[in-house]
């Protein structure tokens, strides 16, 4: 679900630039998204919690052995998302090349080596399980989407299916009152209509709405 809301976010603000660009919205902002994996050391990321578990005596929690992810430092993350605004002229979405996707397990045992520690002996590392919804392997484009070259080899442009704005308000303010009732299924089930490529996994409720 979280993929499926960031795609979400990016179908909303491109859209409503294309109105503002075409006069049928009232406006002078340009808006540009850019797509990129985990920004290593970021609030959320998984280098402070490991850093605190080994700290703690462990274990270390992985959720899964074959879970892998992309990672980019925080001076590049900015680098980019900063050469992005400059060379865009509105209403773009820019993906990053992340390089190499990384192991978390791996990712794991060599923060505990760094900190003094033999991994599996002093700190052990537990797997917790995939959570609802996770996936083994991350994604920055879906299947139907290709990209465009960019002056910078680390910046692409997406190409991604147009939405009029006018639907899109009208399907926004849907999820909102769905979001109110707290209809849940029915929040989901409205997400896979504008995104039909969001298929869940490991989530068999969701799942079920794939079938429809």
């Amino acid at each position: 679900v979280m993929g499926c809301s960031k795609r979400l976010a990016e179908i909303y603000v491109q859209s409503l630039g294309c109105a503002i660009r075409e006069g049928k919205v009232k406006g002078h902002t340009k808006f540009i998204t850019t797509r990129f994996g985990n920004v290593l050391g970021s609030n959320g990321s998984v280098i402070p919690r490991f850093r605190e578990q080994i700290e703690n005596g462990g274990p270390v929690t992985v959720t899964h052995p074959d879970i892998i992810r992309f990672f980019m430092t925080i001076p590049e993350a900015c680098r980019l998302v900063m050469e992005a605004a400059t060379m865009g002229e509105g209403n773009e979405i820019f993906v990053f090349e992340m390089g190499k996707a990384v192991k978390i397990v791996d990712l794991a045992t060599r923060m505990i080596e760094l900190a003094g520690y033999r991994p599996g002996e002093d700190i052990k590392i537990e797997f917790t399980g995939l959570r609802p919804g996770e996936k083994l392997y991350e994604e920055v484009l879906s299947d139907k989407e290709n990209t465009i070259p960019t002056e910078n080899k680390k910046i692409m442009i997406a190409k991604v299916r147009r939405y009029e704005y006018a639907d899109i308000l009208d399907t926004y303010t849907e999820f909102e009152r769905l979001s109110r009732a707290v209809k849940i299924m029915d929040t989901v089930r409205l997400m896979k209509k504008v995104v039909p490529e969001f298929k869940s996994k490991n989530s068999p409720r969701f799942e079920a709405l794939d079938k429809e």
